[in-house]
């Protein structure tokens, strides 16, 4: 395997580097400041929105999505160390229009969509002009077990009737948010991977109810946030139930394998930009007559930090490389690997980082907090670690029986 990225990645990344360092940085570090001192903070900062138009103007615009129509036709491999760029960054992945859940949601509609749902949903969504949801997990049973979902979506005539509840649905709280992604049971006769079925939700349908807004760790994560939705007697459309009922697992396989792959490339810049302040702060501040750098282990932790990441960065490398020539199903074991590695390393090396830093590391005046939080999250949300690594053992030990 090569690793050593085209002459087009090295282009977009030195463009994108650029962008980050002297459009979005700046802005940057009042970022979380203004989001707890607004009135009203489920609003996008205007100079978001400004930057967002910057980007596009600059060809730097939907860099996930491997169609060169449509975006930037990069490959997985490719587009790999771009989003590990953009993950540095809490406001970057919105800026170039590959943030999630979106990024996720337009490749659901990129490759199951109708020519219809693609014309009402996916155009603008690929401009930037409205952000979706995925509402798939539920707070009455273990969604670790996607089999255990309750909610329904039952084809009657003509149409498709949804009830059910549903939360952490990321995004639910943004006010461009349009567009849902429901995914309930259709068909409980059916072949255990063929009852569920996806249907596209508009926000404002009569019987859509957002309860409440979610915090992790005492943040709301605005203006995304995550919310806990009811859908009661929704009726729609059956064209919108996605390429046909009983489907829902055939398309959550398809979204979650590079979903999980693009949080894993952002979080090891996560885990870079945390290992970054780590270095500088260790540096710059002395106790006990010592840089810090020089106490209580420290520099073996920075070590540590530096050998752990390289690593993980080969391992999700490799599951790129696979998903380009095989496709997901060939990196089924890779995918689970990264999702149960990453997201513990980067909570790591982070947690690290706001130990040097004393208090200011748990405080708002740097990313720490929030990017840590961010890491704990992704160790339950796309599949929580307990599941991937069953999948990892399940794969390995076929190959002895």
């Amino acid at each position: 395997m090569d690793f050593q990225h085209s002459e087009k990645c090295l282009d977009y990344l030195g463009r994108v580097e650029v962008f980050i360092e002297s459009k979005i940085e700046p802005y940057e570090a009042d970022y979380l400041k203004n989001l707890h001192e607004a009135d009203d903070p489920w609003q996008v900062q205007p100079w978001i929105e400004d930057l967002k138009a910057a980007a596009k103007s600059a060809g730097l615009w939907n860099l996930f999505l491997p169609d060169s129509k449509l975006g930037a036709g990069l490959s997985n491999t490719d587009y790999a160390p771009l989003a590990e760029c953009m993950g540095r960054s809490l406001v970057a992945p919105e800026v170039f229009n590959c943030n999630a859940p979106d990024t996720g949601n337009m490749e659901v509609l990129y490759h199951y969509g109708s020519k219809d749902q693609q014309q009402r949903w996916l155009t603008p969504l690929l401009r930037g002009e409205i952000r979706s949801a995925f509402c798939m997990t539920e707070p009455g049973v273990a969604s670790s077990d996607a089999t255990n979902m309750q909610a329904t979506a039952v084809v009657q005539g003509s149409e498709v009737v949804l009830n059910g509840r549903k939360w952490w649905s990321t995004g639910i709280g943004h006010p461009n948010c349009r567009v849902l992604i429901f995914m309930g049971l259709s068909d409980p006769s059916a072949a255990r991977h063929q009852r569920h079925s996806m249907v596209l939700v508009p926000v404002e349908t009569d019987g859509v109810s957002i309860e409440r807004m979610l915090p992790v760790f005492g943040e709301y994560d605005a203006p995304f946030g995550h919310g806990e939705v009811s859908f009661s007697q929704v009726r729609l459309p059956a064209e919108h139930i996605i390429a046909g009922p009983g489907r829902g697992f055939e398309i959550a396989q398809g979204r979650l394998g590079p979903g999980r792959i693009h949080h894993c490339m952002r979080l090891i810049g996560a885990a870079e930009k945390a290992l970054e302040l780590t270095c500088q702060r260790a540096l710059r501040r002395t106790a006990f007559g010592k840089p810090v750098a020089s106490l209580g282990g420290n520099r073996e932790r920075i070590a540590k930090a530096r050998m752990a990441i390289e690593q993980a960065r080969l391992l999700t490398l490799k599951t790129a490389w696979l998903i380009d020539r095989q496709g997901v199903a060939a990196a089924r074991s890779e995918i689970a690997q990264i999702k149960a590695l990453i997201p513990r390393l980067a909570q790591q090396i982070i947690d690290q980082a706001m130990q040097v830093h004393g208090a200011a590391g748990l405080s708002a005046d740097t990313p720490l907090a929030a990017l840590f939080a961010q890491a704990r999250a992704l160790r339950i949300a796309d599949g929580p670690d307990e599941v991937h690594l069953a999948s990892v053992a399940k794969q390995e030990l076929k190959r002895y029986q």
